[in-house]
């Protein structure tokens, strides 16, 4: 059994005497640290928050942005699409103009050398006809 004498008495004072300057010495140090680190993990977490509604709000100013750049972009690929379609059709309205002046032109020119070759044949004929006929005939008309 245990004895409750001076030895017992000195051990409680002995032990009291360091719990008290281990307290001193190293507990109040060690959770001094821990909550200084505490702190400084709190306060990185409270600026990560922050730098990450910043992020956030500078991702949401970029999409607005791209957003508004790709409807200036459409609006204006819209309007290069109207006036190359508006340049498309005067230019084929020119080529068909200019198309039909030359089919006139050459429909006239093809109508003249017709004429001229028919009239040119129709001499040839009649020289041709008068020959064979003074062969088949075999005197001249």
């Amino acid at each position: 059994m245990i004895n409750l004498d001076l030895a017992f008495a000195v051990q409680v004072v002995n032990f009291g005497l360091l719990v008290l300057v281990l307290n001193i010495l190293l507990f109040k140090p060690i959770r001094a640290l821990l909550a200084q680190r505490r702190q400084e993990i709190q306060s990185a977490r409270e600026r990560a928050v922050a730098v990450d509604e910043q992020v956030q709000a500078k991702v949401a100013q970029y999409e607005a942005r791209l957003r508004d750049a790709k409807a200036e972009v459409g609006a204006r690929r819209a309007e290069l699409v109207k006036e190359a379609q508006a340049e498309e059709s005067r230019v084929m309205d020119g080529a068909r103009q200019e198309a039909s002046a030359s089919l006139a032109a050459i429909r006239g020119k093809v109508a003249k050398e017709s004429a001229e070759a028919r009239a040119l044949l129709q001499q040839q004929v009649e020289a041709l006809s008068g020959a064979i006929c003074e062969k088949i005939l075999g005197r001249s008309l």
